[in-house]
Formats: C-alpha cells, sequence, structure tokens
C-alpha cells in the first residue's frame, strides 16, 4: 500500500513515481527497505519517500481491527477486505494531491462488485441487484455534477469511487446508503466550517472527498451491521 501511494500521489499529467524526488534513487518491492518501511526514508540520501511515517501502517491496522472485531458477520466481509485494501492507499493519494487514480479505484468497485455477487449465491438475490443499483446511481449523481458544474461539483474520481461505496452500502438497504452519505457530508462539512474558523482555508478551497467517504462508509456499515 505504501508503494501504491508513493507511485501515485503525483499531480495529473505527472508521471507516476518510481523513486525518490531528491536523489533519484529507485524505490520498487524487489527492494522496499528502508523507503517502503515505517520510517518512509530513502536509503541513499535519507530524504523522506511517499506519505508521512505510520500513515499507511496506523490506517491497516484500523482497517484489520475493524475487520476482524466488529466486520459483518454475513458473506460481505470478503469484499468489504478487498475495498479497503485498494481504498485506503486511493485516499492517501486524495489527501496528498487531490485525485483518486483510476488503477486503485477501478480494482476497487470490480472485485467489490464480484465479491457481493458471490456472497449474493448465500443471500436474497435482491441485495446484489440493490447493491448495483446503488454503486451505479451514486456514481451517475457523483459524475453528472462533475460535468454540470465543473469544479463546483465532484470529481471523476469521486464517481469512481461512489460505485463501491454505493454498492457496500447498497447491499444492506437505501436507509444505509442514505446514513452513509449523510455521515460524508455532514463530517465534509463540520471539517470545512473548522477550517474556515482557523483561517486555514477559504470559501473557494477544495477539500478531498475522498477520505470523507471512506469514514462515511465504514461509520454507516458500524452502525448497522
Amino acid at each position: 500500500m505504501r508503494m501504491a501511494v508513493l507511485r501515485y500521489a503525483v499531480p495529473p499529467g505527472v508521471p507516476d513515481r518510481s523513486g525518490c524526488d531528491a536523489c533519484g534513487a529507485p524505490v520498487s518491492l524487489a527492494r522496499p527497505w528502508p523507503a517502503l518501511g515505517p520510517t518512509a526514508r530513502c536509503g541513499r540520501c535519507r530524504a523522506r519517500v511517499g506519505p508521512p511515517p505510520g500513515t499507511v501502517e496506523v490506517a491497516v491496522l484500523a482497517a484489520v481491527v475493524l475487520l476482524l472485531l466488529v466486520g459483518p458477520s454475513d458473506g460481505t466481509l470478503p469484499a468489504l477486505a478487498w475495498w479497503l485494501g485498494w481504498t485506503i492507499p486511493a485516499v492517501l493519494v486524495d489527501l496528498a494531491v487531490h485525485r483518486l487514480p483510476d488503477r486503485l479505484t477501478l480494482p476497487a468497485t470490480a472485485g467489490t462488485w464480484l465479491l457481493l455477487g458471490v456472497a449474493a449465491l448465500d443471500a436474497e438475490p435482491g441485495h446484489w441487484l440493490r447493491a448495483v443499483l446503488a454503486g451505479a446511481g451514486l456514481a451517475l449523481f457523483f459524475a453528472s455534477t462533475a460535468l454540470l458544474l465543473g469544479r463546483r461539483g465532484f470529481g471523476l474520481g469521486d464517481a469512481k469511487l461512489a460505485l463501491g461505496v454505493g454498492a457496500l452500502l447498497g447491499w444492506y438497504g437505501w436507509p444505509v446508503l442514505l446514513l452513509g452519505l449523510l455521515l460524508t457530508f455532514g463530517l465534509s462539512a463540520l471539517v470545512s466550517l473548522g477550517l474556515l474558523a482557523t483561517r486555514r482555508a477559504t470559501w473557494s478551497t477544495h477539500l478531498p472527498l475522498g477520505p470523507f467517504l471512506l469514514i462515511g462508509t465504514i461509520g454507516a456499515l458500524l452502525l448497522t451491521t
């Protein structure tokens, strides 16, 4: 996951990162230490590489605890685990450069829909149909705002992430989907007001939505499953 964040946390149109920005030393899964370790330091020049130390590890630990202790008791646990495995690095990229790479969001959606389909073999078929409709509908809504409102709307990356978000929440019913959206936008509004109050943002500041979608989805599942 740390490698994924390092590679894709670049502005749009810039080639994927393959090494240390300071000295150019290559970083890969074949030789991960120390750049991909918890210290996140280049082995050649000791500059920081990728996301801040500990952020990926803490996020993964929280996800594991969530899955082991309070994860869904039905067959959707593999789908949630798959979605988290791709969405956590995507959200960290979003925090860094305000973009959600297709190479993370699209596999997250494809695997989530497939695993929910497998779970539907032991559940009511209507669950999977509702999940698909919820995911497609939420993504279509996000995409329409991006096309109609431009920067004032949601991004297309948010729409692609919403394909999995809507499916996971829609599986449990329309009220769960609504709760997840309320948590997402409510938390986003609170953070925005806090940043405005402390003068760390202005009314034109764009906040990444990915982290709020992740927290809102997890919060809704915790409260309803």
